[in-house]
């Protein structure tokens, strides 16, 4: 486990920056409240095994005494990134995306299954959507009660949105919360 260098602290700000805007510094500058220290410290990212944790600094000192090979994961798994060094966020950072988004999209409860097995949004399941987003900005999915399903990337901007055709794709599916069950091995 090693902090991030500069290449790879560039390219996971770039892409939690795409869903969060400036609210990326509340992430960044978070006191943490988990750890068995008095004083906890910060909220930090480390890399293992080419996963990015989101962790406290307290709790980081401590699986220091745990040898690298031996330690399975240190705090929320934010992101991995793949063989070819592309950094990709993973489901398990729908809490924080979902906390400090910019862009929301809700969905009308017969469009919620379609979006839990993989599939992108369509116009005609989309019950509401922040206004001001535009096409490739990062948005976090909605239900109608305000449960965080997961998230993607806009494919129209508010104003396509409400001339579009009803079977017309408004979010790009990147991941949701039946991942979990999916992809039970990777996570």
């Amino acid at each position: 486990m090693r902090p991030l260098d500069e290449k790879e602290t560039t390219a996971v700000f770039e892409k939690l920056f795409k869903f969060t805007g400036p609210n990326l510094k509340h992430i960044v500058e978070r006191p943490a409240t988990e750890g068995p220290d008095e004083a906890p410290g910060r909220y930090c990212f480390r890399l293992h095994k080419n996963r990015v944790y989101y962790t406290s600094e307290s709790i980081i000192r401590r699986a220091t005494n745990i040898s690298r090979d031996r330690l399975v994961s240190v705090g929320t798994c934010i992101g991995k990134y793949t063989n070819s060094g592309i950094f990709r966020l993973t489901i398990q950072s729908l809490d924080l995306l979902a906390a400090h988004a910019r862009h929301k999209v809700w969905l009308k409860p017969t469009a919620e299954l379609s979006f839990l097995y993989g599939n992108a949004v369509l116009k005609g399941g989309l019950a509401r959507i922040t206004d001001n987003t535009h096409a490739g900005d990062g948005v976090v999915v909605y239900s109608m009660s305000d449960v965080p399903l997961g998230f993607g990337v806009a494919a129209r901007s508010t104003q396509d949105c409400r001339k579009a055709d009803t079977n017309a794709i408004v979010v790009n599916h990147q991941a949701d919360v039946g991942e979990y069950l999916r992809n039970e091995e990777e996570l």
